[in-house]
């Protein structure tokens, strides 16, 4: 779900043509709100009537076929709270139901596994493991709690830990200017100008997502580089305003616009200031994350 080796090679060519054609954009994976529905879907009665319920729901396989399907259905279940902690998950169980293979099914819980959403061991089955096991960073879980019943804590964290992350990282990107990289950012603020005149919200986002990941990517710091797929995964929610990247915007667009000036200076207090008035567009942000006083 990440798209951070995308923008790697994105940032790695410069920008001869100024505008990237929607073929450059389209490049790009985004992430998939579940649509309503699914009547194939075989029904679970009894007991597991929540599972039958919420099988019945489209899981966007986003490309991955039978076995992401499965991983993106229990997924959903498991952290909308359909399939309570310590809840058993037994895999013939499953196969049967979801009408799909033992591999699949087998497959698929090791997925789940590896985010800590189920725990397998011997002579005690698979189980769902409680939330402070899980992976809370996982792009997969941010896109899951962001669409289920969790989904303004998602949003208000997801914001929380970007208003830490983003700042610093446009102070410490404006020591490491490379001229590639500042001609990329530039071109995707002129993208992002000529969506907002034209209307298309689609290729706006997709060119923010790209700008905010490069940016920490180019801060020099790994650890912060690490947590790209944060930002990434916020940018791909949709929902209410969390912060002024939300919608296409003048705002917005004049704080993409302040934070690359910024960087061609070499300014790394004016870039950080930038970025802050960026997350705090809207008046619900300053209630969760207050902007620092002036002094």
């Amino acid at each position: 779900m990440s798209t951070l080796a995308h923008t790697m090679m994105t940032a790695a060519r410069s920008a001869d043509s100024g505008l990237a054609g929607p073929g450059e954009l389209d490049r790009y994976p985004y992430a998939e709100a579940p649509v309503a529905d699914r009547p194939t879907a075989p029904a679970w009665e009894g007991a597991d009537s929540e599972l039958g319920r919420v099988s019945r729901r489209a899981a966007g396989s986003r490309g991955r076929g039978l076995h992401g399907q499965l991983v993106q259905q229990l997924g959903q279940m498991i952290v909308s709270g359909d399939l309570g902690a310590d809840r058993p998950l037994v895999p013939e169980e499953i196969g049967q139901r979801f009408e799909v293979s033992r591999t699949v099914v087998r497959e698929s819980l090791r997925v789940l596994e590896a985010k800590g959403l189920v725990s397998a061991r011997p002579n005690v089955g698979t189980r769902v493991r409680p939330v402070s096991d899980w992976n809370l960073l996982d792009p997969d879980i941010i896109e899951w709690r962001a669409f289920g019943p969790q989904r303004d804590d998602q949003r208000r964290e997801l914001n929380e830990l970007r208003w830490t992350i983003e700042p610093l990282a446009a102070r410490l990107a404006a020591g490491h200017g490379r001229e590639e990289v500042q001609q990329r950012l530039s071109d995707l603020v002129e993208i992002m100008s000529h969506a907002l005149s034209g209307g298309d919200a689609l290729t706006f986002s997709r060119a923010d997502t790209e700008f905010h990941a490069l940016l920490i990517q180019v801060a020099g710091n790994r650890m912060l580089e690490h947590l790209s797929g944060i930002v990434s995964s916020a940018l791909h929610v949709s929902g209410g305003p969390v912060t002024g990247c939300d919608r296409p915007s003048e705002a917005s667009l004049t704080q993409h616009g302040r934070i690359v000036d910024a960087l061609g200076a070499g300014d790394g207090g004016a870039a950080e200031a930038a970025m802050r008035q960026l997350l705090t567009v809207h008046p619900e942000v300053e209630r969760v994350v207050p902007a620092p006083r002036e002094h």
